[in-house]
């Protein structure tokens, strides 16, 4: 672990919990951190590639920690997406920043 590791959970779509490091030096999202863990199967996150038009990513956050705020496209892609809760953010929009560090996120059912 370096200097620049958080820790995130994550409780993947089958509610198995994982404690994940995520790198703040790399200039990934939640979404890419996901799909390095391969805490969903291939092809089922990050359709879209991190554009926020898909919602592949959605998750849930689970505890109070202070995140940037949704942008116009993330705002619009959920109100289109399945499963959404008040709670719901795309997780390609969102980046791993220290801010982070204890991070709790469910992944949304597939849609």
């Amino acid at each position: 672990m370096t200097s620049q590791d958080i820790t995130i959970k994550i409780i993947d779509r089958n509610g198995q919990s994982h404690e994940v490091l995520a790198p703040t030096d790399m200039n990934l999202n939640i979404m890419e951190l996901v799909r390095m863990y391969e805490l969903a199967p291939e092809g089922t996150i990050g359709i879209c590639g991190g554009m926020a038009m898909c919602a592949s990513c959605q998750c849930y956050v689970l505890n109070d920690i202070s995140l940037p705020e949704k942008g116009d496209d993330e705002e619009a892609m959920l109100s289109e997406a399945f499963n959404v809760k008040p709670n719901s953010r795309l997780g390609c929009q969102i980046q791993i920043s220290e801010n982070l560090e204890g991070l709790e996120i469910e992944l949304a059912p597939e849609a």
